[in-house]
């Protein structure tokens, strides 16, 4: 009896350490996503751990700690962000599955190998070089959706990092490479994934756009080192007839706020128009956070209004306490829309506004309760210089305004 109590026990053992999942191999992976036209969008992460990897964006390091292991799947979670990745093991260096966003019902083929480390892959030499500054036409041929956007670029050899800067914000750090006179640039950080596809001449690219595998669209561009987008600063402006901020929108626990409460008062305030799903908006987020773990006077306070494409109130409130919790946010965030972040619809709620044009969007209240600036859309880390002169200039306008 006691030798058959043994042999159970023994294959008991044997059946739980079978049904262990088996974890991703540590060391660099290349990921694919496919989006319209064939094209394939990729990005390279590190696996840390069982539990930890790192996604390269250029000189951004996203750090993912939710990766979870089913008998047959993983998911990966990146932070802030509701997008993830679910994916089944093809063998011991291949998974293949899908990108989701659940809220707004998209989904993207995905495919990550183990032992890869090239972004893309490149036969040939560039014969081209395209640093530098360039003047952007996105959408040329449609007068309704054409906007302007300024490549800023850095170049060695086959490889290209730098972004496009528009008047709404930047599309975030790119990676990629020229082979010949065709270049390529992605970027994913589990909200967007970005594919820019372009022939380069000496003065002139043509290229296009992706946006997941729900949107495309062409541009072109010329270099122009002297081009600058429209001051962001003159974008968005209170209408004729209207000389004060106002709103009432709830918090996560149903507690309607306002800017004429008591907390406000005698302050200088900065609403921040944005999204938990936004990365620009994740930006400035982070530099607020870092500003005010410096900057203790009592004497200002920061709101966020936040247009959540959520389906439901409750999972609004959820992707908003997930940004909050993860970056720290000690301000309160309000939910001023959700089920749609339709910029029509935003700015019918703040009716004061010529136009809700980007998220983020900042406005700048002064201690007596006037707006003093609103700054359209944000230049995050990936714009380098720029942004450092943002926060020089912020520093200096709130310091202007406290003293007051």
């Amino acid at each position: 009896m006691r030798y058959f109590l043994l042999l159970c026990l023994a294959l008991c053992l044997c059946n739980c350490k079978e049904s262990q999942p088996e974890k991703l191999k540590k060391g660099m992976w290349r990921a694919t996503l496919e989006t319209q036209d064939n094209e394939m969008l990729p990005f390279n992460f590190e696996v840390i751990n069982d539990t930890v990897l790192t996604i390269f964006n250029a000189e951004e390091h996203i750090n993912v700690d939710e990766i979870t292991y089913t008998k047959d799947s993983i998911t990966i979670k990146p932070p802030v962000f509701e997008g993830y990745i679910k994916a089944k093991r093809m063998d011991a260096n291949t998974i293949q599955g899908e990108f989701i966003i659940e809220g707004l019902d998209r989904t993207m083929f995905f495919k990550a190998e183990y032992g890869h480390a090239n972004r893309f892959e490149t036969s040939q030499d560039a014969v081209v070089n395209a640093e530098g500054v360039w003047e952007t036409v996105f959408s040329p041929d449609s007068p309704e959706d054409m906007y302007l956007g300024k490549g800023i670029f850095k170049q060695e050899g086959n490889k290209v990092t730098g972004t496009f800067r528009t008047t709404t914000g930047d599309y975030r750090f790119l990676e990629g490479a020229i082979e010949g006179k065709t270049m390529k640039l992605s970027a994913f950080d589990g909200a967007h994934a970005f594919l820019f596809t372009a022939e380069v001449g000496d003065s002139i690219m043509t290229g296009t756009f992706y946006s997941g595998n729900h949107y495309k669209e062409p541009f072109t561009a010329k270099r122009n080192a002297e081009f600058e987008l429209a001051d962001a600063d003159s974008l968005t402006f209170l209408k004729p007839g209207y000389d004060a901020l106002a709103f009432s929108f709830p918090d996560h626990t149903g507690k309607m706020v306002s800017l004429s409460d008591e907390q406000f008062k005698d302050k200088v305030v900065v609403v921040q128009l944005m999204g938990s799903w936004c990365p620009n908006c994740l930006d400035e987020s982070k530099y607020f956070v870092e500003y005010l773990k410096t900057h203790t006077s009592q004497d200002i306070a920061f709101v966020g209004l936040a247009f959540e494409y959520a389906k439901t109130e409750a999972k609004a409130f959820q992707n908003i306490e997930r940004l909050k919790t993860r970056l720290g946010i000690p301000y309160p965030v309000l939910l001023a829309q959700y089920g749609s972040t339709d910029k029509a619809a935003a700015q019918e709620k703040l009716p004061m506004l010529n136009h809700v044009l980007s998220y983020p969007t900042a406005i700048y209240v002064d201690k007596n309760g006037k707006v003093r600036k609103i700054h359209t859309g944000f230049n995050g880390p990936a714009t380098g210089d720029l942004y450092e002169d943002y926060k020089a200039e912020f520093e200096s306008f709130i310091s202007k305004l406290l003293n007051e």
